[in-house]
């Protein structure tokens, strides 16, 4: 990561990656690290990786490390308007778009870490750095 980077916000894939100590996200997180960029999750991803296989103590401490932003019904509403100026449907695309509205909204320069990086450039346009993980 040659560019510096202020925020980094991280999807439920990239939680999940972090959860499963995938190498090349926590070598992202330690680059990351080094910038002292923050890291910030949408509280809608915590809902998103919780799952009946999912190491609880290691999320938890994970959610620790991180700021975790609520969706508040402003936010709720800006993601809406990101959903209808992409032309997608929220009942399919709504976390991405509380995930995108929260990302638009941090301390730039911003970075997000997402699996969905086409749908994530609908929503965000060219105002966040996308990392494909």
């Amino acid at each position: 990561m040659t560019n510096r980077i202020e925020t980094v916000v991280l999807d439920s894939q990239g939680v999940s990656a972090w959860i499963s100590q995938d190498r090349g996200v926590l070598a992202m997180l330690r680059s990351f690290h080094t910038m002292a960029a923050d890291l910030v999750v949408c509280s809608n991803t915590i809902v998103e990786v919780a799952h009946a296989r999912v190491n609880t103590p290691r999320l938890n401490w994970i959610l620790s490390q991180v700021k975790v932003e609520a969706v508040t019904e402003q936010a709720a509403r800006a993601a809406a308007a990101l959903l209808k100026q992409a032309g997608l449907h929220g009942h399919k695309y709504a976390i991405d778009a509380t995930v995108a509205e929260m990302a638009l909204r941090q301390p730039g320069p911003v970075a997000v870490l997402t699996s969905d990086v086409d749908d994530m450039a609908k929503l965000c346009g060219t105002r966040v750095r996308l990392v494909g993980i």
